[in-house]
This record gives structure tokens, C-alpha cells and sequence, in this order.
């Protein structure tokens, strides 16, 4: 399988993660800041939280990790929770800013 489809799969299943008390997956919040799969199937990916002290940040890392690990082609999955740069309404797609009313 080349890299492309399974980055792909990887956007895919991020799309099917979302903050419990957000009706908006993470990939469309612009919470994933970066992918970064090597052909050897590891996989990095740096993420934030709309807030630092989000109460749910375990749940929600835990199952970015999860889901990222049963995507075929990924072998080891690190999940990096970063606050810099601080995450902003901007980073939203504009379908997750439709949906938030922010459009």
C-alpha cells in the first residue's frame, strides 16, 4: 500500500474522533496539527485541545491512539498533545465552522 492511501485512512479515522461536548471531529476542529507516517508504519501525530485544561484530553488522546492503531499499513502510533501554537476557531474547516455557527 503506498503511503498516500494510508495517510488517507489516517485523516479517514481522525474524522471519526470528536471532543464529547463538541458536535465536530478533531481533524475538522484544525486540532491535528501534524501527521507524519514513515514507510516503516510509524506514526507521529502532534495534536492540541480547544482548551488546555479540557477535562476530556485522556479520553480523547486515547482514542485518537486507538483508532490511529487499527488503521492497516500503521505499525506504532505516537500521539503528541502540544499547546503551541495555541489552537484558534481559524484552524476549523469551514464545514466545522458551519456547523458551529461560526459562518
Amino acid at each position: 500500500m503506498d503511503i498516500s492511501q494510508t495517510e488517507e485512512k489516517i485523516v479517514k479515522v481522525l474524522k471519526t474522533v470528536y471532543d464529547p461536548e463538541i458536535p465536530v471531529n478533531v481533524y475538522d476542529l484544525g486540532l491535528i496539527y501534524r501527521i507524519d507516517l514513515q514507510e516503516n508504519g510509524d506514526l507521529t501525530v502532534d495534536m492540541t485541545l480547544t482548551a488546555p485544561n479540557c477535562p476530556l484530553a485522556n479520553y480523547i488522546v486515547e482514542d485518537v491512539q486507538m483508532k490511529l492503531e487499527s488503521v492497516e499499513g500503521v505499525k506504532n502510533v505516537t500521539v503528541n498533545l502540544v499547546f503551541e501554537p495555541s489552537w484558534d476557531k481559524d484552524f476549523m474547516s469551514e464545514e466545522a465552522k458551519l456547523e458551529l455557527g461560526f459562518l
